[in-house]
């Protein structure tokens, strides 16, 4: 029984597009499974009709193309749980790409644990000439997480996951836009479904590579994200009006910022490799302690959208 789809959203890279719709076309063990590939264009101009009209005579399955040309990363995500009926929604990054047991290995994890989100392991990719940072790099935009395909006690992003539609995406868009330009739409989303009861596993062998950008793999990029991550569970306790919690995230902030900051001097003047890795906890904890708005960093839609149009040429 066909009975998932895989929702790729993407901005103005079509080149990394295409690595990523050839990695879904190479999926083995799922022939009876997949249902179709939807394309979310979150470009204002349209820019990746012409790749998946290119690509769609060799898709296994109907490829669809649907346009979101507002940009944001949750109204991306909505537009293309509209465009599919699938009960079961895998969603993969443009900047990724997927092994070639990837699926099969998301839909075994999720049969195993019964989970209602299931997450798998990312190697992070990034371009040559990171210098002594391309350890922390490469950690930071990979994910790992158990040896063995099992439950877990918390969520990772959305980038390589499976979802069970009715359980873990109610409504017709339970991602929050309000999300779109800054991201963290997936941490709201996993919240509250850890509040309804949901149950979150890990399939080890779903594994995908994350080719970092340019733009993005240098050390200024990532701590700012960290910083951003370290909000996260200040803002869903604030959502969730929590004051108590906010509180204690406050508070944990602080000690880690102060902590971190200062494991980090030596290592700066001594200029250890070590210092990525301990000025990213700094960052996480500060973020836990300036969540409020105005302190959001933008990552995704018009600020994105912005950086394509200045790198256009003349």
């Amino acid at each position: 029984m066909s009975d998932v789809a895989v929702i790729v959203p993407t901005l103005r890279r079509p080149e990394s597009l295409e690595r990523a719709l050839r990695s879904l076309f190479s999926q083995t063990g799922v022939a009876d499974r997949l249902r179709e590939i939807v394309v979310i264009d979150n470009d204002p101009q349209a820019s990746s009709r012409e790749t998946v009209d290119r690509l769609r005579p060799a898709a296994p399955v109907p490829l669809i193309w649907r346009h979101a040309p507002r940009p944001g990363v949750a109204t991306a995500r909505n537009e293309g749980l509209a465009a599919t009926d699938a009960p079961l929604i895998a969603f993969l990054d443009d900047d990724e790409a997927a092994s070639p047991g990837w699926l099969a290995a998301l839909l075994a994890g999720q049969a195993m644990t019964g989970a209602d989100a299931v997450f798998g392991p990312i190697r992070g990719r990034v371009p040559d000439g990171t210098g002594w940072s391309t350890p922390y790099l490469e950690r930071f935009f990979g994910r790992e997480g158990p040896v063995q395909s099992q439950l877990i006690d918390h969520p990772y992003g959305c980038g390589n996951a499976l979802l069970v539609r009715a359980t873990a995406l109610p409504g017709a868009a339970p991602f929050n836009t309000s999300a779109d330009q800054s991201g963290g739409e997936d941490d709201a989303l996993f919240a509250a479904l850890a509040a309804r009861g949901g149950r979150f596993g890990w399939s080890a062998d779903a594994w995908v590579d994350e080719f970092a950008p340019p733009h993005r793999a240098n050390l200024r990029y990532a701590l700012t994200r960290a910083f951003a991550y370290g909000q996260g569970p200040s803002q869903t306790a604030a959502a969730a009006r929590n004051w108590p919690a906010v509180a204690r995230w406050m508070v944990i902030g602080a000690a880690q910022t102060a902590v971190w900051t200062l494991a980090a001097l030596p290592l700066l003047l001594s200029r250890d490799p070590r210092r990525a890795q301990v000025l990213d906890r700094a960052a996480r904890g500060l973020g836990k302690l300036c969540w409020m708005k105005g302190f959001e960093p933008h990552f995704y839609g018009a600020r994105e959208l912005a950086r394509l149009e200045r790198q256009k040429p003349a």
